[in-house]
């Protein structure tokens, strides 16, 4: 009888709740950011006469997110093996070095370094 009822239930965290419970399933559940607004920019930027269809910004958005969630993976592990607290920016720039291959490596680092100190220096009356 109680096998049963625990069926119907998932267990999370110690609490139950029902497994019919309708769920959205939006990207904001989920933590990721939607970066298509930004996309649209750059292209626009680099082509302005060109577009993108809405399957290719989900491809891209999903592309974005993975890639940093894996430098943000990496960025810790490196952190956690060298006994620290604190996320610096050489774990960062480890990680994308070690995720990302050669030149894209280096430019990733370069213009990421290089937006950091505009936004640093923006900031300062």
């Amino acid at each position: 009888m109680a096998g049963s009822i625990i069926k119907k239930y998932k267990c999370s965290r110690g609490h139950l709740y029902p497994i019919s419970r309708k769920r959205s399933h939006s990207s904001t559940d989920l933590g990721h950011r939607n970066y298509s607004l930004y996309v649209n920019r750059v292209l626009k930027e680099v082509v302005p006469q060109n577009g993108i269809s809405s399957r290719t910004l989900d491809v891209m958005n999903s592309l974005i997110n993975d890639i940093f969630e894996r430098i943000a993976m990496e960025a810790c592990n490196m952190m956690y093996f060298r006994n620290r607290c604190t996320l610096t920016l050489e774990d960062i720039q480890k990680a994308v070095y070690l995720l990302l291959p050669g030149k894209l490596a280096k430019y990733a680092v370069a213009f990421g370094s290089e937006a950091v100190h505009r936004y640093v220096h923006s900031k300062t009356p």
